[in-house]
């Protein structure tokens, strides 16, 4: 537990081996996965050309992580959460990520240069930057607590896989913490964190190493929420089942997040 809790303050990430807990809650949790997926409520959410099922709240679960009639969300990554980072927050409805063959093909809207970020840099971003306006600036508008992800299905290492940059938590939290000083911290949702943001990420992909993070059912992974993550192109020759590589995130969002949001690591 030492060495996978210097691993998530180090590096921004942690895996955790096969859990009986959490592969009993994948298998159940695959079929609402698989449902969700002919849900004519959740067909907005196919993009790319129907290359990506981003599934937003596509998982019916109850605040604790349960779906009808399922197994609890429990096992070794809600044990380390709420031994190193605080209490398991109500939860959302979780993610239900889909990637297809051919992945990624453009947005609709989606200009070249955004289409090449998306090849290039695995459309590289962290949760809850988002961005408005016509001029396509960015604020802090949906802040994580941190991001669990559970794969829901078998696919291949390089069936679009997520991507993280290591370490980036740190250049990514000094460049907040810079662009909302002397800014009061009711002030900090109106701040414009653009230039501060896109000079970290270059910095990100100078310094940091990007790797890719595989797992099997029964198998999970914890990110921290200021990584610089994403997904990377569907490997030439990857496999996964008629459902895609399938995995389910779960991302609550904090509930005071100017308190907790740019803490360390292990901070909730």
């Amino acid at each position: 537990m030492e060495k996978q809790l210097e691993h998530y303050r180090g590096k921004g990430w942690v895996r955790f081996d096969h859990d009986r807990q959490v592969a009993d809650w994948a298998a159940d949790a695959l079929k609402h996965g698989i449902r969700s997926l002919d849900d004519p409520a959740c067909a907005e959410w196919f993009q790319c050309e129907r290359t990506w099922f981003i599934g937003v709240d596509a998982l019916p679960n109850d605040s604790e992580g349960r779906l009808q009639d399922g197994p609890p969300l429990a096992g070794a990554p809600v044990d380390f959460i709420r031994r190193n980072i605080g209490s398991i927050p109500s939860l959302h409805r979780a993610q239900v990520s889909s990637v297809f063959p051919g992945y990624p093909r453009p947005r609709p809207g989606e200009g070249e240069a955004a289409f090449r970020y998306r090849i290039k840099r695995d459309a590289a971003h962290v949760d809850g930057v988002k961005m408005y306006g016509e001029h396509r600036r960015r604020k802090v508008e949906e802040p994580h607590a941190w991001v669990l992800g559970i794969p829901l299905n078998e696919s291949s290492p390089d069936a679009s896989p997520l991507v993280i940059w290591e370490g980036s938590h740190h250049i990514m939290r000094r460049a907040f913490a810079a662009a909302f000083e002397g800014v009061p911290r009711t002030g900090w949702v109106d701040v414009d964190v653009t230039d501060a943001y896109t000079a970290a990420r270059a910095e990100v992909f100078e310094t940091c190493p990007r790797i890719t993070v595989h797992a099997k059912p029964g198998e999970s992974y914890l990110m921290h929420r200021l990584c610089l993550h994403g997904v990377a192109p569907w490997g030439e020759g990857a496999t996964a089942p008629e459902e895609g590589r399938m995995i389910a995130y779960f991302r609550p969002e904090l509930a005071d997040w100017t308190k907790g949001w740019l803490a360390e690591a292990v901070a909730g």
